[in-house]
């Protein structure tokens, strides 16, 4: 006889539905197998008669008085549905046990089987999210496999949520707290802030594997199937569906150690072509109207900018700076907009961070700012015989400290060329300060705050109202300091990206000069968009007639090579 095929993946599985719940149907099919024990010495069978499976179940019902419980039973059960097992057969039978309305409730149910003939279920039942099993279950649930396991402080107070649909009454304006920043938070309260309380409602497929004549023993009870949904529509079954994977097993301890084997199916009813045709078209219809609705919210003609104009945006974070002396950093910044450059006139091109207390990390004290800004800028075409080459905005900084007597103290300066290219660049600028040389420089610092500034910041990099040809920094002292970190998104929107045959020649002599300058040379590839439009704008000119470009020649505007 060949060995039956058994599943030994019982983990979970997780599916998404978006169909009411209400729907879900699963099929349970249990079964005894045999003993799994050593085979305990037996008397020699009798002998073969007729009548033998009729006199043994005449004899039980002598002697009992109750059917035998079947070895294979098979139950089809819907979401909620209830199924009483002999225990609460047995309990819920006397009135006087019943205290809650839910005991109540289940006292005239089972009234109501005896009449109609009893149960038809002997061993699979079920717990619902109402019953006290649940509540149970959800207590004692491990987080680890191991039988030696120490529940935590957070497993403690999360086995003590109710996980459950809650009807959430709204919040008075009488109970908002006017604390809305706990600026020394103790353990405790970190702790009880991790526990979440996510509403999900669970059923419990149960089977009782009691042998013949002890049914309704808490002892033989076994979760044959978990099933866990959330307001999302989002269906844990454990174990996951049979399918084509074999039986699940179960194997009872004591001296005879019974093998029980069963399956989970999906029973649902599937959907009818017809009805799936029409929930896609209601669904198309809900996704157009939610499209309508958010093109109202964006407008009927999207802004674009002028032909010529290469549109900046930068949405960008002061994220955090480490490796200061001093401790409550701030940070101050502007941009500074070279020629062919303008801004609109509501743009802000400066602010400054708020003071930050410094925590130690690794090998450093770091100060995590957080502070978004955001910038918009236009670059214009100018003349194009211009000689000198554009430029690209500088962001500018300072990193000062305060202290508790309102000393501040200059720790660094910086620069932040801004990204070339799109996307999201987190750059790292690292910072000096100048110094005097001397002790008292130094006492002076400490003792009543001030340190040597720059009256031009932009004497960071080259400054702007210098017009010499040589910048000589010779006997200018500084000292290295800490860094500054930044997270910038960078967004840029122009014609140029458009492959319109109007403007690829006007941009092109934009894209040269942008693309020569060395620090501008990521541009020509953002841009190459138009680039590749201009080598096909010149095949098809190849394949034209010799005579027609010879014509064309004298209207068409070439375009100047750098």
């Amino acid at each position: 006889m060949a060995e039956p095929l058994w599943s030994a993946d019982v983990g979970g599985a997780v599916y998404r539905s978006r169909d009411p719940v209400r729907n879900l149907r699963l099929r349970v099919r249990i079964q005894r197998v045999t003993s799994a024990g050593p085979l305990l010495p037996q008397a020699p069978p009798p002998l073969a008669d007729p009548r033998g499976p009729e006199l043994l179940a005449l004899a039980d019902r002598a002697t009992t008085g109750a059917r035998r419980p079947p070895d294979e039973e098979e139950a089809e059960v819907g979401w909620q549905e209830k199924l009483f097992s002999q225990f609460e057969v047995d309990l819920y039978q006397n009135e006087s046990a019943c205290q809650t309305p839910l005991d109540r409730q289940y006292h005239e149910e089972i009234l109501k089987l005896e009449k109609a003939g009893g149960r038809k279920n002997y061993r699979i039942f079920t717990y619902t999210d109402h019953d006290r099993f649940t509540n149970l279950e959800e207590h004692c649930q491990k987080v680890t496999d191991s039988d030696h396991e120490v529940p935590s402080y957070l497993a403690e107070r999360m086995a003590n949520v109710r996980r459950r649909r809650q009807d959430r009454r709204p919040i008075e304006v009488s109970s908002l707290k006017s604390k809305i920043i706990t600026w020394e938070p103790s353990e405790e309260f970190v702790k009880n802030n991790h526990v979440i309380n996510t509403p999900v409602q669970t059923m419990y497929i149960m089977g009782d594997l009691g042998p013949y004549g002890k049914l309704g023993h808490r002892e033989y009870e076994h979760v044959l199937c978990t099933i866990k949904v959330d307001s999302n529509g989002v269906i844990t079954v454990k174990p996951d569906f049979t399918g084509t994977k074999g039986a699940y097993r179960i194997e009872l301890g004591g001296e005879k150690r019974e093998v029980w084997k069963y399956t989970v199916e999906n029973a649902s009813v599937q959907v009818q072509p017809e009805e799936e045709e029409r929930e896609q078209c209601v669904f198309r219809d809900l996704y157009s109207r939610h499209k309508e609705y958010l093109s109202g919210l964006v407008g009927s003609e999207f802004e674009m900018t002028l032909p010529g104009t290469l549109r900046l945006f930068v949405n960008g974070e002061i994220v955090s700076a480490q490796g200061y002396e001093y401790d409550n950093l701030y940070v101050h910044f502007f941009l500074e907009l070279p020629n062919q450059w303008s801004s609109p006139a509501f743009q802000q091109l400066s602010g400054v961070t708020q003071t930050c207390a410094t925590k130690t990390v690794g090998w450093d004290n770091v100060a995590y700012f957080c502070y978004p800004f955001t910038l918009e800028m236009f670059f214009t075409q100018g003349d194009e015989s211009e000689d000198s080459l554009p430029q690209w905005p500088v962001l500018y900084f300072e990193v000062l400290s305060l202290d508790f007597w309102q000393r501040y103290r200059v720790e660094g300066y910086g620069s932040l060329v801004l990204p070339a290219s799109p996307g999201l660049h987190v750059v790292t600028i690292p910072t000096w300060r100048p110094v005097e040389l001397g002790t008292v420089a130094e006492l002076r610092r400490f003792f009543i705050g001030g340190s040597p500034e720059l009256e031009d910041i932009t004497y960071v990099r080259i400054p702007s109202t210098f017009k010499g040809e040589r910048l000589s920094r010779f006997g200018f002292h500084t000292e290295t300091t800490g860094s500054v970190t930044f997270r910038l998104y960078c967004l840029q929107q122009s014609k140029a990206f458009l492959e319109t045959s109007a403007l690829r020649q006007r941009m092109q002599s934009v894209l040269d000069r942008l693309g020569g300058f060395s620090q501008q040379s990521s541009v020509y590839n953002v841009l190459e968009a138009f680039q590749r439009a201009r080598h096909r704008m010149q095949e098809a000119r190849e394949s034209l007639p010799q005579d027609l470009i010879s014509t064309s020649a004298s209207t068409v505007p070439q375009s100047q090579e750098p």
